[in-house]
């Protein structure tokens, strides 16, 4: 593993420590995959932020970091966008180790930011202008860029309205086709869906699916949302600055298995005791509620109902969600950190 110095600003050269050879050869970059990440840890002075954090985004994919405030998600984003060096681990992008070559990454990566990076005092067609100025962007070949841009996200009637007389959700395709502009190998996104409403996160994540299946780019997004991680090809999932599941989410929810029971009462110890002696349940108390997966829970739940109706407020049984792969991992709701 390779150490870093601690350091919470942006690196510079003169502070990477490389990797020797052999570390370079457990890591190797191949064809398919955008991100390899291997070991990543952070401190804040005595607070560790991430611990070990090791996983691979497919090439061509979504990919999602799932973890609620807290979780290690905003550290990791500004390690892999090259704004922070890490205290311990590697990361390569398209095969580059970002610490031993960040400017190299930055001309293959796109960044949406959770705060807008838009200039909301001009006009959308000027953002765009002035981001591929900075790329070295200029002439035909920008011009070209725009219209393709404007025309893919649907912004040529308000090409040249200034972007803050649009709506959130307008303002946001602005961002991502600023980040698109000069055709990025790999979009790395930060709560991208924060502030908008629940239509303009559904049409925001239905315009990402399309990008991503028309242009194969790579996503990479953080969240704490439960459906946008579901629209994930791939999930990593953070609690406490450590990964503690990575798979798709169908195999995530599978880990459950069979179906979730939750049952509301007043008196949660003697349920989960009553639980445990009668039928071997072991569940999770969350607040006044009891959790516990089952192979048949249908078929179990008329007895518990039985013996202990005067103690049951309200029963439910259902598929497992990604919310119950998180608790059944961590033992908590993603809200209650």
């Amino acid at each position: 593993m390779v150490n870093h110095p601690e350091n919470t600003t942006p690196y510079m050269h003169d502070q990477l420590t490389v990797p020797t050879s052999a570390e370079k050869a457990k890591i190797t970059e191949t064809g398919d995959v955008a991100v390899r990440v291997s070991g990543l840890t952070h401190r804040f002075g005595e607070l560790t932020a991430l611990l070990d954090v090791t996983f691979q985004v497919p090439r061509g994919g979504i990919y999602g970091l799932l973890g609620p405030n807290g979780s290690g998600k905003s550290t990791l984003f500004r390690i892999l966008s090259t704004h922070l060096l890490p205290s311990a681990g590697t990361v390569f992008i398209s095969r580059i180790d970002i610490f031993r070559d960040p400017d190299a990454v930055r001309t293959r990566i796109a960044v949406v930011f959770q705060e807008p990076s838009v200039d909301e005092k001009l006009t959308v067609v000027e953002n765009l202008r002035h981001h591929g100025y900075c790329y070295g962007l200029s002439g035909k070949e920008l011009r070209r860029a725009i219209d393709n841009m404007l025309g893919q996200f649907g912004l040529r009637e308000r090409s040249h309205d200034r972007v803050e007389t649009l709506s959130g959700g307008l303002r946001r395709k602005v961002e991502i086709a600023k980040g698109l502009l000069c055709d990025p190998e790999i979009v790395l996104m930060d709560e991208p869906t924060t502030g908008l409403d629940p239509r303009a996160r559904r049409d925001f994540w239905d315009l990402i699916e399309q990008i991503n299946q028309e242009r194969h780019i790579t996503f990479l997004t953080t969240t704490h949302l439960m459906d946008e991680a579901d629209r994930c090809d791939r999930v990593a999932i953070l609690d406490a600055g450590e990964l503690v599941a990575e798979d798709s989410p169908a195999a995530l929810r599978n880990r459950i298995g069979g179906e979730v029971v939750e049952i509301h009462t007043e008196n949660t110890a003697l349920l989960s005791e009553g639980l445990k002696e009668r039928f071997g349940i072991t569940a999770t108390v969350l607040n006044h509620t009891l959790r516990f997966d089952s192979e048949e829970g249908h078929h179990l739940v008329p007895d518990v109902v039985d013996r202990f109706r005067e103690h049951i407020q309200e029963i439910t049984v259902r598929k497992p969600t990604l919310e119950d792969v998180f608790i059944h991992l961590t033992g908590h709701r993603m809200e209650d950190v």
